[in-house]
């Protein structure tokens, strides 16, 4: 697809801003240094960007022989960001500010078989209030919402195409959402979310080539390719844990049978365990979360039924984490997300050899294979991202023409939150 001077503008804003956040304060001539952009194109950028409040001049530095350089950082007040991490059995919600940092948190468990759309939209609601509240923020300060769901998704048109874990089908999330959210919402999935996290702030940052492998009851891989992320044509890469690896193995919720999430996503884990050891009391049938923290507890007193059940999970997660490393030759590989964090150090270090035997020399070589750094939830923290890109989008001049579903929710949005004339 062909880009519009308005995406320029809008990546440009986007790339100037998350150097900012980056590197704060700064000046506009090491902006321009770090961002390849001409000192003319970024000094008109931080100057929309001041007059959109997102900046702030903070004083000058001295430069060599010359003039005083004016400094400029993300003026935190600015305004605020709320990310969604929509998962198959939580609802997690943090509210930022401007530099991203945590303001305020709200989790929202689902009971098993709590599936139906509205039921979710409902949690992601109450959880949305909640921050808010917390954070004492006024509304009109919610610059918007970035909703991470699990599976494919039309960001464009708001809506989740295809969710295997829950059978969802063309789901008009966005919709949905903003019948009890009144703040502009933009919607991608956990795989985009964490690669972005790490793109910003954790692993990949500064990398011109990774690989975040999300590790939860879904499984995925988010893709920075060349420095940025990889999306696809469709918005559908990184649906690794969708590839085959074993023919005629376990049958996926995606209706096929082999895949990688059927052995190394949480229910996998299980069934790992299940098969390792049919009546061992760290198995919690109905409960994922139980059952995690209990083997990681159990390999934490070297309990070998547990460290053998890492053990095979590491097996099957080194062959294909291998594969990606041999097709995509990164600098990095992140092991991010719930399971990954609970299983940690015990569950890389067993990958980390399952990788060597099964991948390339050269490519292994210059292949790093990491646990995510971050400390808070790296899926909110990506999706408060796709807030701050929407902000930044809707914030121009408004395109010609007929407006996307996007657009005509942000200005609904809008409408309902401002103030009475």
């Amino acid at each position: 697809m062909k880009r519009t001077s308005r995406d320029i503008r809008t990546a440009n804003r986007y790339g100037v801003l998350r150097q900012i956040i980056a590197h704060s304060p700064t000046s506009r001539q090491e902006l321009a240094a770090a961002t390849g952009l001409s000192l003319a194109t970024v000094a008109t950028l931080v100057g929309e960007l001041l007059d959109l409040g997102m900046l702030t001049e903070v004083g000058f530095e001295d430069s060599a022989g010359g003039r005083p350089r004016g400094l400029v950082a993300v003026n935190t007040s600015g305004g605020a960001l709320i990310g969604v991490d929509i998962a198959e059995t939580y609802v997690r919600v943090e509210l930022f500010d401007l530099a991203l940092n945590v303001l305020a948190r709200a989790n929202e468990d689902m009971r098993p078989g709590e599936i139906r759309p509205e039921q979710v939209v409902g949690h992601v609601a109450s959880a949305v209030g909640s921050v808010v509240a917390q954070a004492g923020v006024e509304g009109a300060r919610v610059l918007g919402v970035g909703v991470s769901v699990p599976g494919q998704v039309d960001r464009e048109a708001g809506v989740s195409e295809y969710a295997p874990n829950w059978d969802w089908h063309a789901v008009p999330l966005l919709d949905l959402l903003s019948a009890q959210i009144a703040y502009p919402l933009y919607l991608d999935n956990p795989l985009r979310a964490c690669a972005i996290a790490e793109l910003w702030f954790g692993a990949a940052r500064g990398r011109g080539d990774a690989v975040v492998v999300n590790l939860g009851t879904g499984v995925g891989a988010g893709l920075v390719l060349g420095g940025g992320l990889h999306r696809g044509v469709s918005n559908s890469a990184g649906e690794w844990g969708h590839t085959t690896l074993v023919l005629d193995g376990r049958l996926c919720h995606c209706g096929n049978h082999g895949c990688v999430e059927t052995y190394v996503g949480a229910p996998g884990i299980m069934l790992n365990l299940l098969e390792s050891s049919p009546g061992s009391t760290l198995l919690h049938p109905e409960d994922q979360t139980a059952t995690i923290d209990a083997v990681a507890r159990a390999v934490a007193a070297q309990d070998p039924v547990a460290t053998k059940v890492v053990r095979d999970t590491a097996r099957y997660l080194g062959a294909a984490i291998a594969d990606l490393v041999n097709l995509l030759n990164p600098e990095v590989v992140v092991l991010s997300s719930w399971v990954a964090a609970t299983l940690g150090e015990p569950l890389l270090h067993e990958v980390r050899e399952a990788v060597a035997r099964h991948a390339l020399k050269r490519p292994l070589a210059d292949t790093e294979i990491i646990l995510s750094p971050i400390p808070t939830d790296p899926v909110c923290l990506g999706a408060a991202t796709f807030a701050l890109e929407g902000a930044l989008n809707s914030a121009g001049p408004k395109p010609s023409g007929g407006r996307t579903a996007v657009a005509r929710r942000t200005a609904a949005a809008r409408s309902r939150t401002a103030p009475p004339s």
